[in-house]
């Protein structure tokens, strides 16, 4: 279930920057419209992509999963 997850969330990343390829393959970029637009695209795929990041963190694809360090035997002296 989390891997459909993470390959939705890399597709719906995707489609917003195919979105701004269109915006400026039609020459959109220089109207108000245009970057609007792109801005709404970027924005949608920035939330997909970190949703991607976020599982594959989760799943261990990314870094190293780090355990709960133990609390060290060495404690402060107790005040008499």
């Amino acid at each position: 279930m989390r891997s459909m997850i993470l390959v939705l969330s890399l597709v719906l990343g995707i489609l917003p920057l195919l979105g701004i390829a269109g915006v400026l393959a039609n020459g959109m970029i220089t109207t108000v419209d245009g970057m609007f637009m792109i801005l709404i695209l970027l924005t949608l795929s920035a939330v997909f992509f970190l949703n991607a990041y976020w599982e594959m963190r989760d799943s261990g694809m990314l870094g190293k999963k780090t355990s709960a360090a133990a609390p060290s035997k060495s404690a402060a002296p107790k005040a008499s």
